[in-house]
C-alpha cells in the first residue's frame, strides 16, 4: 500500500502515523487500539482476599499494578553477554499508554542477527524466587552437566493489549527450576497456583509442570508435589481421548480425578482443553484439592475436579516447596509447551478470588500477532509506527498470518489514517483495501 502524508504545514517536523490494521475473515479481527490495562495485577487481586502471590513469574506482562522491575533475562549465543528485560513504563506521548507490558522492543533490539536464550525469569511477588536452568535430577538433561537447555527468546510471539511480547517455548529437554525457594507451601500447607500456556502446544511426555517440586530434583515419594499440568499423558488419571487435559502432578500421579472405590483412572466428565491462550489453575489444602480451567481470552473458569486425595499415601501431603517450569519434580523432561504468566499463591484462594483473577486476564487482551506491516521503524517511540516528512509517501506490504485451525477466505486488509488530509491505497489503485479471496489455510 502507498501512504501518503498531508501538504500542510505541521507543528513538528515528523508526524508519527500508527499502522492501526484491520482483518475481517469469518469473524476474526485483530488491531485496533490498545485498552487501558487493568487498575489491579493478579497478584494486587490475590492479596486483597488474603492469599497473596509468593511466586510471581511472567515473560509479558507486570502481575502487580505498581511493579516495575525486570520480567526475564536473555543471553544472547553471540557474545553470551546477558540483557534483564523490563516493563514499558506509562507514558502519556506521543500517545497515552498505561505500560506494564514486556519491553519487546529491548530484546529484540538486543537479540537482533543473533539467538538469544531465556536464561532466567524473575519473581515479582519480593520472594526471590526466580527460575533458572533446571540442573540434573533423577533425569538427567541434554546441557552441560546434566542440565536441561535453556528455552529459545523468541520462539512464541504473541500480544498483550496489542502490544508485542514473547512466552517461553518449551521443547523436550527444557526446563527453569528453583530448589532454593521462600515463601513456598510445605508438608501439607495450602497454596494455590495458576499459569497461563498455548492450550494448542502439547504432547503426552512427562511432564509439563508449574508448580511446588521436590527441592532435590529427585522423586522423594507421593504427596511431594502438587503442580498443574497440561497435555494429553495416560499413563495415569486422565480424560476421555484425545485430550490435552488440565490436571494436576501429585509425584507418580498425573490427576484429573478421584474415582472412589474404583480401580479405573479414567475421569469421564474430565473434558480436553484446546483454547490458544488457556488459564489453568490448581490448589490443595489438607484433605483437598481441585482444578480449574478456562479460555484465557474470554468467559470464565470452570471447575475440573474438587475433591479429596487419591488414597492416604497422598493425604497428608509432603510437598518440599520446590518450583518447576515444563519438566517434572524429577526433572523428568519429555514433555512440550508454552508459558505466558503463572504465580503461586500462600493459603488456599476461593473460588471467586479465581474467578476474578480470570476476568483480569481476559481483560490483558493475550492474542496471537497475526499481521505485519514493512518496513516499520525500530526505533520509533512506541515500535512499529512510520514516520512521515510531510508531502511524503511511503510503500508498506501487509501482510498476514492465518493462525487458526480452518481456512479464510476473503480476507481484507486495509489501513487506518489518522485524518481526512491523509491517503492510504492499495499500489497502482485507487482502492483503499485489498482482498484476499484465495483460500488461505
Amino acid at each position: 500500500m502507498i501512504i501518503r502524508s498531508p501538504l500542510r504545514s505541521l507543528r513538528q517536523q515528523l508526524l508519527f502515523l500508527s499502522a492501526a490494521l484491520a482483518l475481517a475473515a469469518g469473524g476474526l479481527a485483530a488491531g485496533g487500539a490498545a485498552p487501558a490495562a487493568a487498575a489491579t495485577g493478579p497478584c494486587d487481586i490475590y492479596a486483597s482476599y488474603g492469599t497473596p502471590c509468593v511466586a510471581a513469574h511472567s515473560t509479558t506482562r507486570a502481575l502487580y499494578a505498581s511493579y516495575d522491575g525486570p520480567l526475564y533475562q536473555v543471553m544472547r549465543l553471540s557474545d553470551h553477554r546477558t540483557r534483564n528485560i523490563g516493563v514499558v513504563q506509562p507514558r502519556s506521548r506521543p500517545a497515552p499508554d498505561a505500560g506494564g507490558y514486556a519491553d519487546s522492543a529491548a530484546q529484540d533490539s538486543f537479540c537482533a542477527d543473533t539467538t538469544c536464550l531465556i536464561t532466567e525469569v524473575y519473581d515479582q511477588s519480593g520472594h526471590g524466587n526466580n527460575l533458572t536452568q533446571a540442573p540434573h535430577g533423577g533425569f538427567s538433561g541434554p546441557a552441560l552437566g546434566g542440565y536441561d537447555n535453556l528455552p529459545i527468546a523468541t520462539m512464541a510471539p504473541v500480544t498483550v493489549g496489542g502490544h508485542k511480547a514473547y512466552g517461553v517455548f518449551i521443547e523436550p529437554g527444557m526446563g527453569l527450576r528453583d530448589d532454593d525457594t521462600n515463601g513456598i507451601a510445605t508438608g501439607d500447607q495450602p497454596e494455590g497456583m495458576y499459569w497461563i500456556v498455548d492450550g494448542q502446544h502439547y504432547n503426552d511426555g512427562c511432564c509439563f509442570d508449574y508448580g511446588n517440586a521436590e527441592i532435590d530434583s529427585r522423586d522423594d515419594g507421593n504427596g511431594t508435589m502438587e503442580t498443574s499440568y497440561f497435555g494429553n499423558a495416560t499413563a495415569w488419571y486422565h480424560g476421555p481421548p484425545p485430550g490435552p487435559w488440565v490436571m494436576t502432578d501429585q509425584e507418580n500421579n498425573l490427576v484429573g480425578c478421584v474415582n472412589p472405590g474404583s480401580t479405573s483412572k479414567l475421569c469421564p466428565n474430565l473434558p480436553s482443553e484446546t483454547s490458544r491462550f488457556l488459564t489453568a489453575v490448581a490448589k490443595g489444602q489438607p484433605h483437598q484439592w481441585e482444578s480449574e480451567a478456562g479460555d484465557a481470552q474470554q468467559g470464565a473458569l470452570a471447575t475440573m475436579f474438587s475433591g479429596p486425595r487419591v488414597d492416604s499415601s497422598y493425604d497428608p501431603m509432603r510437598k518440599q516447596g520446590g518450583i518447576v517450569l515444563g519438566n517434572g519434580g524429577d526433572n523428568s523432561n519429555g514433555s512440550q509447551g508454552t508459558f505466558y504468566e503463572g504465580v503461586m499463591t500462600a493459603g488456599y484462594p476461593t473460588d471467586s478470588t479465581d474467578q476474578q483473577v480470570q476476568a483480569n486476564i481476559v481483560a490483558a487482551r493475550y492474542a496471537v500477532q497475526a499481521l505485519s506491516l514493512t518496513p516499520a521503524s525500530a526505533t520509533a517511540t512506541p515500535p512499529g509506527l512510520q514516520t512521515f516528512a510531510p508531502g511524503s509517501s511511503q510503500e508498506s506490504t501487509v501482510t498476514y498470518t492465518n493462525t487458526t485451525s480452518t481456512a479464510a477466505t476473503n480476507v481484507r486488509l486495509s489501513i487506518t489514517r489518522p485524518g481526512l488530509f491523509w491517503n492510504a491505497v492499495v499500489d497502482g489503485t485507487r482502492d483503499t483495501s485489498k482482498t484476499d479471496r484465495k483460500s488461505v489455510v
